[in-house]
């Protein structure tokens, strides 16, 4: 939520601005369910310390790879969906608050990549959308650990079951953006045309579930549109709390 403000009142990623939202969401509501990562990290910022410390003081100054960046990033492929570069160059902005190793940054990047060319295939023939979403999002994902667990994800056939594809390619238990994201887009993939049968699929890989089901209702929203949506689903969600700028 903080994001789609960030971009409603800027039409860009301020690290700095996001910085300061991130940390006002936080001291609104502590007990949230935030991880203890970014609890330590929200609660430096919140006491003064700038985001630059503390996003690279995190795991002894290697900065964190985990799930988080990538798990709010999908707005982000949305808003830069005509602009692939846009799209990796904002994203990256966005990881650095509190994820500044290259492989966070990674799976930021991967999950906008893959949410914006779903916003640019809808409509598609499914399979020709499902292998440009792939396309695009090897091409420019930097290289490392998550993309090379793309690389795997991209050979897995949609036809296994989810939780036989979870264990190839880990589903969140390790926390980190290699070990979740390429996982979450295979199931995006896979159920590219149905909101519903994608969030139950990513539940059967288990794992880190409410992060890989955020990266995936964040990609196939952009395929099936509102209407695709369950009704029910819409009706019991939790009040979107945004403070968006007056049109």
């Amino acid at each position: 939520m903080a994001i789609v403000e960030e971009l409603a009142a800027t039409r860009q990623i301020s690290p700095d601005s996001l910085a300061h939202r991130f940390t006002e969401r936080y001291l609104a509501d502590p007990g949230r369910g935030y991880g203890k990562g970014a609890r330590l990290q929200l609660e430096e910022m919140a006491r003064g310390t700038g985001w630059k410390q503390t996003s690279t003081a995190a795991f002894n100054g290697r900065g964190s790879k985990g799930n988080g960046s990538a798990m709010r990033s999908a707005p982000l492929g949305a808003y830069f969906a005509d602009d692939l570069e846009r799209v990796v160059s904002e994203s990256t902005q966005s990881s650095m608050v509190t994820h500044s190793h290259p492989e966070g940054i990674a799976g930021s990047v991967a999950v906008s990549l893959a949410a914006a060319q779903t916003w640019q295939t809808r409509g598609l023939e499914l399979q020709t959308a499902r292998h440009s979403i792939w396309q695009a999002t090897l091409e420019q994902t930097p290289h490392g650990e998550t993309w090379e667990g793309l690389q795997k994800a991209f050979a897995v056939p949609l036809e296994m079951i989810p939780e036989n594809a979870a264990r190839l390619l880990g589903s969140g238990f390790l926390v980190t953006a290699p070990d979740t994201v390429p996982f979450a887009i295979w199931c995006a993939i896979r159920h590219l045309d149905n909101y519903r049968e994608a969030l139950i699929a990513t539940l059967e890989g288990d794992g880190d579930c409410d992060t890989n089901c955020a990266i995936v209702g964040g990609i196939v929203s952009l395929f099936v549109g509102r209407s695709g949506i369950p009704e029910d689903w819409l009706k019991s969600r939790e009040r979107l709390d945004l403070n968006l700028p007056a049109s």
